[in-house]
């Protein structure tokens, strides 16, 4: 079976703004989604903001086996509704990807618990490195022990989330700051995984190492094949019927 992927955004930068628009015609949303309906194993759909329930009915979220989430200048317009039907399909296993300013999401603050604040800083021509802090890890298979975006937004410590369970990439930037950029977290039978680069005045969506990490992630967050999560009362203990 295929993997099933939503690939959401709040599609709003590429709408007003004309650098966005030309480096996004179709929106980050289908930059991410192409080349992931490329992949044999994987079948992409996309969803926006100001679509009915964002694109996430019921429908929609039980059929999807991971969900990226990229939201920027909109967090606060995400319905509490959604927010918590998503939260909960995280719990019951699907997979998250959270994506560059998706930090600052309803649906992550949620899931981590914390204010999820950092330090930032956007310049024209910031470098950014990305180090493989755990090779050998899915997420980082097919990377060297670095890859650069020559322009990015700076991200800075301290990051306000709980201690990752893995962390697979940090980023240095030219001011000298650094970042845990690629981390990994379990939440009930859900896994996470946070991805720092993105900002939409940047190309970073058209970048191979980029796409090759989303790839790889989507793969780790998928759901595994274990029997499901059951609570509540049970009226006999298992051995209560053992002959």
């Amino acid at each position: 079976m295929p993997i099933r992927v939503t690939v959401w955004s709040e599609f709003r930068h590429e709408k007003s703004n004309p650098k966005v628009a030309a480096l996004y015609p179709h929106g980050m949303h289908e930059a991410i989604a192409g080349p992931l309906r490329a992949c044999p194993d994987i079948v992409a759909r996309t969803a926006t903001l100001d679509e009915p329930e964002h694109g996430l009915p019921a429908d929609v979220l039980a059929s999807t086996d991971v969900l990226t989430w990229w939201g920027h200048m909109a967090h606060d317009q995400v319905k509490d509704a959604v927010v918590d039907a998503v939260a909960k399909r995280v719990l019951a296993g699907m997979g998250l990807i959270v994506l560059h300013s998706g930090h600052f999401s309803k649906v992550f603050k949620r899931l981590m618990g914390t204010s999820c604040d950092l330090k930032w800083r956007e310049a024209e021509n910031e470098r950014e490195i990305l180090w493989v802090t755990r090779p050998g890890h899915p997420i980082v298979r097919g990377l060297t022990d670095h890859f650069i975006l020559a322009r990015e937004e700076m991200y800075g410590e301290f990051f306000d989330i709980p201690e990752p369970e893995q962390t697979v990439l940090i980023s240095s930037f030219a001011g000298g700051e650094v970042f845990r950029s690629g981390l990994c977290w379990t939440r009930g039978a859900g896994r996470i995984f946070y991805f720092r680069p993105g900002h939409e005045t940047f190309p970073t969506y058209h970048n191979a190492n980029v796409l090759r990490v989303i790839e790889n992630a989507v793969r780790w967050c998928a759901p595994t094949d274990t029997p499901p999560i059951s609570f509540g009362h049970r009226k006999m203990g298992w051995m209560d019927g053992a002959k």
